[in-house]
């Protein structure tokens, strides 16, 4: 019976120490609980079985952790639950020249401080001079600036 709790504390402490390498970011309750365990089952097998048992338990947490973790990493397994998403979009940028100093305009979003804006019937994006813009403020253009219509409220 020690045996078998010796082998379960040190192949979950081995678990716990995976999931805080590639899942739970920062030292967490993971990695101390999965140390402890280790430290524990080692203890134990010295205690209870002796020095070649327990330096042969040593041994084989160590190669066991080496090769779940060679494993875990090398596996396809991580590939199926890791976000492969890309973002491919971009700010839209002002194509017309209409738009000038002084024009007046809606916002159709809040800037904070990028946002949407409604000037002569075209939805553009825009920037705020700093300030947060709630929906539906009037604003005026200030400037423009490598194409992004930069705004101020009214």
């Amino acid at each position: 019976m020690t045996a078998l709790i010796i082998v379960l504390l040190i192949v979950f402490g081995i678990v716990l120490l995976l999931l805080e390498f590639l899942v739970i970011p920062g030292i967490t309750v993971a990695a101390v609980g999965g140390i402890l365990m280790i430290v524990g089952g080692i203890y134990m097998s010295y205690h209870h079985y002796g020095n070649l048992v327990g330096h042969l338990t040593v041994l084989s947490a160590v190669i066991l952790s080496g090769i779940s973790l060679v494993l875990a990493l090398k596996s396809q397994t991580w590939n199926k639950i890791m976000l492969n998403t890309e973002v491919d979009s971009k700010v839209q940028k002002l194509d017309d020249e209409n738009i000038t100093i002084g024009d007046e305009g809606i916002c159709v979003s809040r800037l904070a401080p990028m946002g949407q804006v409604k000037l002569d019937n075209k939805i553009v994006e825009a920037r705020s001079t700093g300030a947060y813009v709630d929906e539906k403020t009037k604003v005026v253009v200030v400037g423009i600036v490598d194409k992004i219509v930069i705004v101020k409220p009214i």
